[in-house]
């Protein structure tokens, strides 16, 4: 078990998916380079840790997701004069819709919870490859359902949790998949739904190139389809 500090917060203000990494850069440029966390580099290369500072577009708004220190650090944009954003040619007054503080307990439990997954790239060219020559549906489920459970320990590791407990995981859903451009390169994003026993925070990212709101995770309640 641990307990994680998170923070939402969503914009009132309207933004596409692509746009993500553009909002992220202007983040980044008016805080300044110089707060890592902000864009998980150092000046040798790539920080090689879970961001625990992550850009996304929840229901066409522009959120920031907070982890722990991630939480500390995110006053450097706040106590910044002027807020606004370019995002392009676009300007963005960034006045706050919605600001969610609390804390998480991560567990592995005796139930399941059930969660989607939008945009999730869970396959390198050397793994796509390999998932391409799997004929059988179910074989390549449990490929990606052992690829989905390493990500949850990835993102466990990340945060400074132990996961001591077997993790049970199922995915529940035919994926849809799309070709995404990313970093040159196109590669292949998932959406489905899965269950899992672990219990993980709503809107968190999972996989490749979650700082930009790639792998984003929601919890489905038993209500909702």
């Amino acid at each position: 078990m641990k307990k994680i500090r998170l923070l939402t917060v969503t914009f009132d203000a309207e933004i596409k998916a692509y746009e993500v990494p553009a909002f992220r850069g202007a983040i980044i440029d008016k805080v300044g380079q110089q707060h890592v966390l902000f864009h998980n580099h150092l000046n040798d290369g790539f920080r090689y840790q879970y961001p625990t500072i992550q850009y996304k577009a929840i229901r066409h708004q522009p959120a920031i997701v907070c982890i722990d220190e991630g939480v500390d650090e995110i006053h450097r944009y706040f106590q910044q004069p002027d807020w606004s954003l370019w995002i392009g040619d676009r300007k963005m007054d960034m006045k706050v819709a919605n600001l969610f503080l609390n804390q998480f307990t991560l567990q592995v439990w005796a139930t399941t919870f059930k969660y989607a997954i939008h945009n999730w790239i869970a396959l390198s060219q050397e793994n796509y490859q390999k998932y391409k020559s799997i004929e059988a549906e179910t074989d390549r489920l449990a490929m990606l359902e052992r690829i989905l459970t390493a990500n949850i320990l990835a993102f466990a590791k990340g945060v400074g949790w132990t996961v001591e407990k077997p993790i049970e995981l199922k995915i529940i859903s035919s994926p849809v998949t799309r070709p995404v451009p990313l970093k040159g390169q196109k590669l292949l994003a998932f959406d489905l739904q899965f269950t899992t026993n672990v219990s993980l925070p709503n809107y968190i990212g999972l996989g490749k190139s979650v700082s930009i709101g790639y792998g984003m995770i929601r919890q489905i309640k038993d209500k909702e389809n």
